[in-house]
């Protein structure tokens, strides 16, 4: 019997210990686990933190793009040497806006390397005007009129802006039928000036 009770008292003992190590691992593990919650919700926040800092570097992209303007479609090498004054003569032209003072720009340049293969499409020729209001005239004019011919080629201008802008207008353009459709059921638009 006092065998039996010596062994049952070691057992119990043991068991004692056993529990004992689990507690100090299970506190350890809830320390790890505090920790890490605590890293998570960290993350979380710079996570947040991040992404409106990208929102504000976007919007200060797009603010310092506002004067540029892209044109699509002017033939390679169509400017000759010098960009400006193709530009600053073909402009008033092709949009029929008289510019009051005269265009003026800040820089004007193809965007991307040179093509070799002229069966390619023509890289975008990006202009900086030094007038905010003569680039707000041209997109204006774009967004109204559309397209202009030069020479039998079509000419498209638009405002330059970030990737991230552009990806997110790219989005909307599913919607422009149906935009078209509500314009031509409330007489917002005529389909006759197509």
């Amino acid at each position: 019997m006092d065998f039996a009770m010596a062994s049952l008292t070691a057992e119990t003992k043991s068991i004692r210990m056993d529990i004992a190590s689990f507690q100090t691992r299970v506190l350890g593990l809830e320390q790890q686990v505090a920790t890490v919650e605590a890293q998570t919700a960290s993350f979380q926040d710079r996570n947040q933190e991040l992404l409106f800092l990208c929102s504000k570097m976007t919007d200060l992209e797009d603010r310092r793009r506002r004067d540029n303007v892209r044109f699509l479609g002017f033939p390679e090498n169509i400017e000759g040497e010098d960009i400006h004054a193709f530009l600053w003569e073909t402009l008033p032209k092709l949009s029929g806006i008289t510019f009051d003072p005269p265009l003026e720009f800040q820089r004007a340049h193809r965007l991307g390397p040179r093509r070799l293969d002229m069966d390619t499409r023509p890289r975008p020729i990006i202009a900086c005007l030094l007038h905010h209001t003569q680039a707000h005239q041209l997109i204006q004019r774009a967004h109204t009129q559309g397209p202009c011919q030069l020479d039998g080629h079509t000419i498209r201008m638009s405002a330059d802006f970030s990737k991230e802008t552009s990806e997110r207008c790219r989005g909307f353009l599913s919607l422009r039928p149906r935009l078209r459709q509500m314009e031509v059921k409330y007489g917002l638009f005529d389909p006759a000036q197509m």
